[in-house]
């Protein structure tokens, strides 16, 4: 039986080990280009729900501490069952490769797309961070690229039961943002990026509207208490409104999300919209006070 499963007893399992194991690398190159491979401005809505949903979102485009756990974890995973079941038909497999000029060939081509692999994904992890350094002191790219679009309507309540429209504040710079009081994840941290860009910004009449991506949880009765929690006051307003009447305008703002209705959670890009003094949409920021900030300056 045992030489039945390991497959040594004909001397093909050697081979088929190998197979197995050339597959499971195979998928986690893919896995690790889907979530680190960085995503265009006109990237399709799929793909980015697609990330989101597989790995999360963080600010910097990275995946979230439950992403690396599944691309780190998941991989390490099944090659220890491959191990474990099969060590024997994976030891031959590498003599016989070993053996013959063809096999260290082989052999000395994958270890080498290995480290380029590894090399490369370093170096995007780097790069992203850096960005989100440069992005929260406030480095503004020169050639950061103004849309000068008509912002879509916008009419939902606030904290405080007031009707709150896009256009009312038509002669000054306003922000707008999407989270959901129930995330733990980017939703904090946009929060925290439009508040503080607001603190810093020169222009004080600016104003911050934050709209739920969670009509359901997130009514019009608990956000008083999602403001509290957000600390957010004066000229920042946390909308809401009925379900349909969120819905559309998500939709509108052509914002996509996928909620999961077993746990509510919901999966969601972070566009961060700088709206100048004529009501139209001069920037879409990602995220990083400094840059918003800066930004601002601009409108």
């Amino acid at each position: 039986m045992e030489d039945r499963l390991t497959g040594t007893g004909r001397g093909g399992g050697g081979a088929t080990a190998l197979a197995i194991l050339a597959v499971i690398l195979g998928i986690t190159a893919g896995w690790w280009t889907l979530a680190l491979w960085p995503l265009p401005a006109a990237a399709p809505d799929w793909l980015v729900r697609t990330r989101a949903a597989c790995f999360g979102m963080r600010p910097d485009g990275l995946p979230d501490a439950g992403g690396w756990v599944l691309l780190i974890g998941e991989p390490l995973g099944l090659i220890a069952i491959l191990c474990i079941v099969w060590g024997t038909a994976v030891r031959a497999g590498l003599e016989m490769l070993a053996r013959s000029g063809i096999g260290r060939l082989t052999l000395g081509a994958a270890s080498l797309a290995l480290l380029v692999g590894i090399t490369a994904a370093g170096t995007r992890v780097r790069r992203a961070q850096d960005s989100e350094f440069q992005a929260n002191q406030g480095a503004v790219p020169t050639d950061y690229p103004r849309l000068n679009r008509v912002a879509p309507p916008l009419r939902l309540l606030d904290q405080r039961g007031d009707s709150v429209a896009l256009t009312q504040f038509r002669g000054r710079p306003v922000l707008v943002a999407f989270a959901y009081a129930h995330c733990q994840t980017v939703c904090p941290v946009v929060v925290h990026d439009v508040l503080e860009a607001q603190a810093r910004a020169r222009a004080p009449a600016l104003a911050v509207l934050v709209v739920t991506l969670d009509p359901w949880r997130d009514t019009p009765q608990r956000l008083g208490y999602i403001a509290e929690s957000w600390g957010m006051s004066g000229e920042a307003h946390v909308l809401s409104g009925a379900v349909e009447t969120v819905e559309r305008v998500l939709d509108d703002w052509g914002i996509p999300r996928e909620r999961d209705r077993s746990t509510g959670e919901i999966t969601h890009p972070t566009p961060i919209y700088l709206i100048d003094r004529e009501g139209r949409i001069a920037y879409v920021a990602t995220g990083g006070a400094g840059v918003i900030g800066e930004l601002v300056r601009g409108l």
